[in-house]
């Protein structure tokens, strides 16, 4: 809001933003789900009521892209099966999706959503790495989702390459 309470235009940056969030929400409520056992329309109305925007303790959370939000969620769901034997592939013989760090698992299934989608390829590859790197700022699992998900997105969309 402005100082006369006008509501703000988004900008392209505030648009960003907003996307980047929501697949950070997305990774969040896919690993939920399974986690938890909940349902894709339990998960997303909690995201979408207690977390867009809301303020925990003086900590404002970031407003995410609703649109987005629900696409990448549903299609996640809707491809499970397809994004999981593509993540399989994309992994080492030792290390099949089950064994792989339940987050990591969100994470994959959320980007293959998008790789199965109209997103361009690199642009999902750049932002679900920065959200593995928001998991696990500490870690090397950043390089070895960017390496997975550059396959499973060759994959995908070999034309995008």
């Amino acid at each position: 809001m402005t100082g006369d309470d006008t509501p703000r235009k988004a900008t392209q940056a505030d648009r960003r933003q907003m996307k980047s969030a929501a697949r950070l929400y997305a990774v969040q409520a896919l690993f939920q789900m399974e986690a938890a056992g909940q349902t894709v329309d339990k998960v997303r109305r909690e995201f979408e009521t207690h977390r867009f925007g809301a303020v925990y303790d003086d900590d404002e959370m970031a407003e995410g892209d609703p649109d987005l939000f629900r696409k990448v969620l549903e299609d996640a769901v809707m491809w499970q099966a397809r994004i999981d034997q593509m993540t399989d592939r994309a992994l080492v013989a030792k290390w099949p999706i089950a064994r792989i760090d339940p987050v990591l698992r969100a994470l994959f299934r959320a980007a293959g959503a998008e790789f199965l989608s109209d997103t361009p390829p690199k642009v999902a590859i750049n932002e679900y790495v920065d959200v593995a790197k928001a998991f696990f700022p500490d870690g090397k699992e950043a390089r070895f989702v960017n390496a997975v998900l550059d396959h499973m997105a060759r994959e995908a969309r070999p034309e995008a390459f």
